[in-house]
């Protein structure tokens, strides 16, 4: 992460869904097992993910429990507060309250004294976002979280919490927005070259576009097709355009003898403060062929103009 001593693997391991209460623990168990011996060190929650909220912290703490317990100096555990998770009036947004007592839960079903990283999960409109980074700041300081992190705020707003987190001298490092090779504000807007130029990185979450960004629907994307909110503008004029779009880029990702996925997260990791992709899976193979994009990150410059050309 920039220049500071938090290191993530190129591909970390999302729990945001299929991974909870409704899915059977073993194969959750073998998803995050598998991945940890194949050198993904690195493990995103959040307090409401999973099918109930928080489920998916409880089973990631049973497999901490029962497996993990002996490596937990070698593991970059994350979780966030922000989206709702309980009812009332702070069980959602950036409070002070809100984001101790979070992660007070957090840690317990866990089975956890510290997360390596803590997030606001999205800026709250309704407070002066001082009060958001002072209380990430004192969780650092109560030793709760070693670094933080932001998610989901804009280039304004992440500079805004910059600057108060430089005043305090909190390890800042990261923010986490959607971000693929059809979506592309974090690029457009300047948010990657900022987070660059003030020593912090970018975590991509939504690399593949729910899984656009594969071989899966090079024929044709079907209307009841679960688009991220983050992604819905893509369709807003129409499939068509995009399929277009999904075959040229497999053209290329075939010539580099990647599949699309491969070549989709490869983009994305061209960027040296892009410092991590998180993937979200339930398939033994489909982690084994993302983590493959890793063996192949450099773009040729004809190839780099062709995907800009197919992008737009």
């Amino acid at each position: 992460m920039g220049h500071t001593g938090l290191q993530l693997p190129v591909v970390s391991l999302g729990l945001w869904r299929n991974f909870g209460d409704e899915a059977p623990f073993a194969r959750s168990r073998q998803v995050v097992l598998d991945a940890f011996d194949h050198g993904v060190f690195s493990f995103d929650l959040a307090n409401n993910y999973g099918p109930s909220k928080g489920s998916a912290e409880r089973t990631f703490g049973q497999i901490m429990q029962r497996d993990l317990a002996p490596y937990r100096d070698e593991l970059v555990i994350t979780t966030k507060a922000g989206y709702p998770a309980w009812p009332g009036p702070y069980g959602a947004f950036g409070s002070r309250k809100t984001l101790v007592s979070s992660l007070d839960r957090s840690l317990k079903q866990m089975h956890l004294d510290y997360v390596d990283l803590y997030y606001s999960h999205r800026p709250d409109p309704n407070i002066d976002l001082q009060e958001t980074a002072q209380a990430l700041d004192l969780l650092v300081r109560q030793g709760k979280a070693l670094y933080v992190g932001i998610s989901n705020y804009d280039r304004d707003q992440t500079a805004e919490m910059v600057g108060y987190f430089n005043d305090m001298h909190t390890p800042f490092t990261v923010n986490q927005v959607s971000y693929n090779m059809l979506h592309h504000d974090a690029e457009d807007t300047g948010l990657i070259d900022y987070l660059g130029q003030n020593n912090a990185g970018l975590v991509a979450y939504g690399p593949l576009a729910e899984g656009l960004l594969t071989q899966r629907y090079l024929d044709g994307i079907p209307a009841d097709f679960p688009i991220h909110r983050t992604n819905k503008y893509l369709l807003a004029h129409g499939t068509e355009a995009v399929v277009a779009q999904l075959n040229a880029l497999n053209a290329i990702a075939e010539k580099r003898d990647q599949t699309l996925a491969q070549m989709a997260l490869a983009w994305l990791l061209r960027s040296q403060t892009v410092t991590s992709v998180i993937i979200g899976t339930t398939s033994i193979d489909h982690l084994h062929a993302n983590l493959a994009a890793a063996k192949k990150l450099e773009f040729s410059s004809d190839e780099v103009n062709a995907i800009k050309a197919i992008l737009g």
